[in-house]
């Protein structure tokens, strides 16, 4: 094996270069762009939320007796009651 392979993988050593070294840190717009990625994904997920409790509530809705009546007429009709 020769002095230029990683002896735990068997394969080339990458160089490594000075920016490699540094520490990268995100820059101003890119904080900002992060952030308003992250505003955005928590207004969805209220929008989410709160849809999710309105079809929870008109789910739970009681039938009026009306519409219950209609429906029993109707199945009268078709001759399935």
């Amino acid at each position: 094996m020769s002095d230029n392979e990683d002896t735990n993988r068997g394969r080339p050593r990458r160089k490594l270069h000075a920016e490699n070294m540094i520490e990268q840190r995100p820059s101003e717009d890119r904080r900002r762009a992060s952030a308003a990625l992250d505003e955005a994904r928590l207004r969805q997920q209220a929008i989410g939320v709160r849809l999710r409790q309105m079809f929870d509530e008109v789910v739970n809705e009681e039938v009026p007796d009306e519409f219950l009546e209609i429906l029993r007429r109707a199945d009268e009709r078709t001759g399935n009651s």
